[in-house]
């Protein structure tokens, strides 16, 4: 065979065969990630690129003085704390002592008025006394003459049942005007129940005042609640107890939780207890945050671990083949650190820097 023919036959079979060997060779493993990762997969970045790039990482862990979150809250009272002062009879009022928005002391005279009511009720307090001696001389001087035999003993029994009776109309009509505050002469002094503000007076001197409705309210100074709009996404955190802080030091409790979702607001309501503090008033709009009690697991990270990335916040959390990209809900931040409400667990490791490299070499925006 001629030697150039030869030649020629062997490259062919050696091309022919380095062409089949490529086309039928295994591919490679970034080949293999790129080709059959689904969409919407965790994307990796390789321990070789991390080291490059210098990255640090730390661990999520249980939180602690961190607030879940800063919320908005509206000052109410609770229920005992509001206190209606209503006119035990129709009257009129004769002197008005405070206004709206005074601090008032417990017994503290707020009005005086008089009532024609009241004054019937002294005047049959008056006749009831009259009757109670004339019964008392009667039962006296009758046990002296059954005593001497003049008249039967039933007589006495009678005298004794008068008795009785006058001493009854005497203690009703006098713990009547006792619990009204009236006296015999048909005047009455309306007192504050309670120590606290005078919150509404719907009176003035001469003025009507009828048994329905209420001259004074007055709301109690030293204990508040509050009604906090608890966004969605920490509803399932919060819990009974937690503590509540508002600007200024004062502190509270959380008293309970809804369990229902505003579908309007997409927030649920809770409720909590806060003692009195500066300017605080019912109906005032404050922000509040709420931190984890004691025994409560509540997730933290340092707050350089979060980004950015397709509209939602994430870290990058450490995986074996380099780290995933992991969307989590946050919460509250406080002295570096953030509240991870869902999508981490205690000792996950996350990158705390070089997220801009990660990010862009993962292929994010």
């Amino acid at each position: 065979m001629n030697p150039r023919i030869k030649i020629a036959a062997i490259a062919a079979a050696a091309l022919l065969l380095l062409t089949g060997w490529w086309i039928l060779r295994p591919e490679s493993p970034t080949e293999i990630a790129v080709k059959e990762r689904p969409e919407g997969a965790p994307k990796h970045l390789t321990v070789n690129q991390l080291e490059r790039m210098g990255v640090k990482t730390a661990a999520a862990k249980i939180a602690s003085g961190v607030p879940l979150g800063t919320m908005p809250a509206t000052v109410t009272l609770p229920p005992e704390a509001r206190v209606a002062v209503t006119a035990p009879f129709p009257g009129a009022i004769r002197q008005v002592f405070v206004i709206a928005g005074q601090s008032v002391s417990r017994g503290q005279p707020l009005a005086t008025m008089v009532s024609r009511d009241a004054l019937q009720v002294g005047s049959t307090l008056t006749r009831a006394r009259a009757q109670l001696g004339l019964a008392r001389a009667n039962a006296s001087r009758t046990q002296q003459l059954v005593r001497a035999g003049v008249i039967a003993g039933a007589r006495a029994q009678e005298a004794n049942a008068a008795l009785r009776q006058a001493e009854a109309d005497v203690s009703e009509n006098a713990r009547i005007l006792n619990i009204s505050g009236a006296r015999g002469d048909g005047s009455i002094t309306l007192r504050a129940p309670i120590r606290g503000r005078v919150s509404s007076v719907a009176v003035q001197t001469g003025g009507p005042v009828d048994g329905m409705a209420a001259p004074f309210v007055i709301d109690a100074s030293n204990s508040y609640q509050l009604d906090i709009q608890l966004p969605e996404r920490l509803a399932g955190l919060v819990k009974p107890g937690m503590t509540v802080t508002l600007p200024g030091n004062a502190s509270g409790r959380v008293l309970s939780v809804g369990s229902a979702i505003d579908p309007d607001t997409r927030s649920v309501l809770a409720k909590a207890s806060i003692s009195a503090s500066p300017g605080l008033i019912a109906g005032k709009t404050i922000m509040v945050s709420i931190e984890a009690g004691a025994g409560q697991r509540v997730i933290a990270v340092p707050t350089s671990a979060i980004t950015r990335a397709e509209g939602n916040d994430v870290v990058f959390v450490k995986a074996p083949k380099g780290f995933v990209q992991r969307a989590v809900v946050v919460g509250g931040s406080a002295g570096g650190e953030t509240v991870i409400a869902h999508g981490l667990a205690a000792g996950e490791e996350v990158a705390i820097s070089g997220l801009t490299e990660i990010k862009m070499a993962l292929g994010g925006e």
